[in-house]
Formats: structure tokens, sequence, C-alpha cells
């Protein structure tokens, strides 16, 4: 018989939270009731060993097993079991209130496809959140979704969401850890979700044991996920700047000397300038491959109208053709360095203005080099595949 479709469900990981989960479920049941919302408790476990299960049952959840490991893991697979149009998911520790959720859900019923809590603006109690959360973890890495994702959420950690169970499955969310906070968000950003924020509370949580997030080393793996969806940010932007610096600072350098203020450049400068170009120019490279291979795999990143231009221009044949062109050019310097030390008799060479030629003749090659080899790479992402069987 097909299981009757139900409004909403209030899905919360849980592992070992045998302290705090029936009280959670007692409260997320009391609303379903109070409201007359056709709905469920469903506990998404992750391997418990301190009877969270039986608990859950004998308070009237539904309980899924979610034998991968990670808070991410065990909320995809509470996901997929959800029955409900609507998800509202929130931790298993009493940190939020489970009783008053009308708020998401009045958004969601008005058309938001995703609702975030926001803690800042709703509340939080003393001891409710660590002050390296409270005043670097939490307000930073919010501020970098905004920036790197023009996201119009201000706590892009609280833990008490609610989203559309359809609208979020299309998602592709693959991030099995804490990170998954973030996920959600970036990629409904970028996926055009109307996404909304409603005021929420947050308490100390009622465990006596230590919470299961790591600040430091879950703070890193948001941070990673965020740049690694920004390609933008991570790559282009800083190779575009290291790579103008470098060229012009190369070439000012190739007629002499300069001096600004009592500071002087010269060869050294010029090599280390040149050295610049070249990261620079592998960082611009690495943004290009990326956003391609994002491309080909499905990933949401974001694709702006630089992107779109170049990769309707940039071929394996362009890349080869110009990247050869500049090699040559490089080498062609080179060769006219060597006629010109052997009509010396290949004898000494002032070191300054051979080594002023030949930097940006180093720097052609290797250029050109790596763009052919960038060229070949991009072919190798082109070619069409089928999944393996």
């Amino acid at each position: 018989m097909p299981t009757p479709a139900l409004e909403l469900s209030i899905v919360m990981p849980c592992l070992n939270e045998a302290e705090t989960l029936a009280v959670c479920i007692d409260k997320a049941q009391a609303y379903l009731d109070r409201t007359g919302i056709a709905g469920e408790v469903l506990i998404a476990d992750n391997g418990s060993t301190d009877g969270s299960q039986a608990i859950a049952r004998e308070h009237g959840a539904r309980v899924v097993d979610i034998p991968l490991k990670g808070y991410g893991a065990a909320l995809m697979g509470g996901i997929e079991a959800a029955r409900g149009t609507y998800i509202i998911m929130g931790d298993a520790d009493d940190s939020y209130d489970f009783s008053n959720l009308d708020l998401f859900v009045e958004r969601l019923r008005a058309g938001d496809q995703l609702v975030m809590g926001d803690r800042f603006k709703g509340g939080i109690a003393p001891g409710a959140m660590p002050p390296l959360h409270y005043y670097l973890g939490n307000p930073v890495l919010s501020w970098l979704g905004r920036v790197l994702f023009r996201s119009p959420i201000r706590d892009f950690h609280c833990g008490l969401r609610g989203f559309s169970r359809d609208a979020v499955r299309e998602l592709g969310l693959r991030t099995t850890g804490m990170e998954f906070a973030s996920e959600l968000v970036v990629k409904s950003t970028l996926a055009g979700l109307k996404v909304g924020e409603v005021p929420t509370t947050l308490k100390k949580d009622g465990r006596s044991r230590p919470p299961h997030l790591r600040s430091w080393r879950d703070g890193w793996r948001h941070l990673r996920f965020l740049l690694i969806f920004s390609p933008k940010w991570l790559f282009l932007y800083p190779g575009l700047i290291a790579f103008v610096i470098g060229v012009l600072g190369s070439v000012a350098l190739l007629f002499g000397p300069l001096e600004i203020g009592p500071v002087g450049f010269d060869v050294s400068s010029q090599l280390y300038l040149s050295a610049f170009a070249v990261v620079g120019y592998q960082g611009v490279i690495f943004w290009l491959l990326t956003k391609m291979y994002g491309q080909r795999e499905g990933f949401a990143l974001p694709r702006g109208r630089l992107f779109s231009r170049i990769a309707e221009r940039v071929s394996t044949e362009s890349a080869a053709f110009f990247g050869a062109l500049a090699f040559v050019a490089g080498l062609a310097i080179a060769i006219t360095q060597v006629a010109i030390w052997g009509a010396s008799g290949f004898g000494a060479l002032d070191p300054l203005d051979t080594i002023r030629l030949a930097v940006p003749a180093t720097l052609l090659m290797i250029l050109g080099a790596q763009t052919v080899m960038a060229g070949m790479f991009l072919g190798i992402l082109s070619i069409d595949h089928r999944p393996a069987t």
C-alpha cells in the first residue's frame, strides 16, 4: 500500500543523544498535535550505542538507520527517508525549540524553498555558543558565504532549518560531514531557490558530554568547502592580480633598473616577478579547468558571463596555437642571445644585460608550455563519455 503523503517531517540526526532525545521528540510531537499538521518525527540514527533508537521509538518517532558516518550523511539519509512535503531539521541536543516551528512552516507554505534560522536575531542564551564561534567562526564564515555566493543568509550554520524536500533532493548534496550545513545554503543559492530566514533561539544544550563538533577541524572543512565551490575567488582573482603584477614588472625592468623612492629594483626583482607571473597564470588555468570539470560532472558551480565567453572560445587547438606561439617567441629570444654570444667568440657577457633579456624569454617559454598542456587537459575533459557500468 502506498504511504499517505504528509505535510511535514521533523528530522533529527542522532548519534548517542539518549540524554536529550526524548525531550526533543516530545516537543516536536507536541507541535504537530497543537497545530494539527499531518507530520512525522524522524530520527536519522548514525550508529548510536546508548539506546537512542529504543528511546526514539518509545516516544513515537520513526527511526532510520544511516550506516555511513557523519552529520551530512545522517541528514541526507533522513531527507531520503522523509515522507513530508516539507522538512524541518534540527539537532537532537535540546538546543533548539521544536515546539515552536510556526515561522518556519509559514514561510514554507508561502513558497520559500529554504528557510534558515537566525540565532543572532532570535537570541543566543549565555553559554549556548562558545566565544570562538560567536565572535569569529560563525560571523566570518557567514560573511564569506554572502560575499562569495551573494547569499542573503546571515547565519550560515544555524542547525534549525526548513526546506522543500523535492527542491533539496534535486541539489545533489554530497558532503557527509559538518560542511553539509554550508553546502545546503550554497547550492540552494546557486540553484536559484527562494531562500529566507527567520529568527530562532539557541539555548545551551542538555548533554553532559562534549559536542560532536570540533571547532578548528570543522571550521576548516566549512572554509575549504566555501573556497572550493568558488574557484573565481580561490584561483581567478588572486591569479590575475599576480599575473598582471608579474608581467608588468618584468617588462618594466627589461629596459633597465627602476627606483621607487629609496628602493631600487633590478634583475633579481625581475626574476622574482616572472615567477609571480607564472604562479598567477597557473591560478587562472586552474580556475578555467575547475569550472570546466564542474560543468562536466554536474557540480553546481557558479557560471558567470566571463567563463561563458572564455569557454566558447577556448579549445585544445586554440590553446595549442597560442601556447606554441608564446613558446617560439621565447625560444627565438634565447636563440638570438646564443647567436650574439657566438658572435663575440663565446666570451664573457655582461651578466645584467644577459639576464635582463633571458628572464622574459624564459617567462614566454614557460607560459607557452603551460598553455599547451592546459589545452591538452581541456581536450581530455571535453571527451564525451558514458558512465561506467
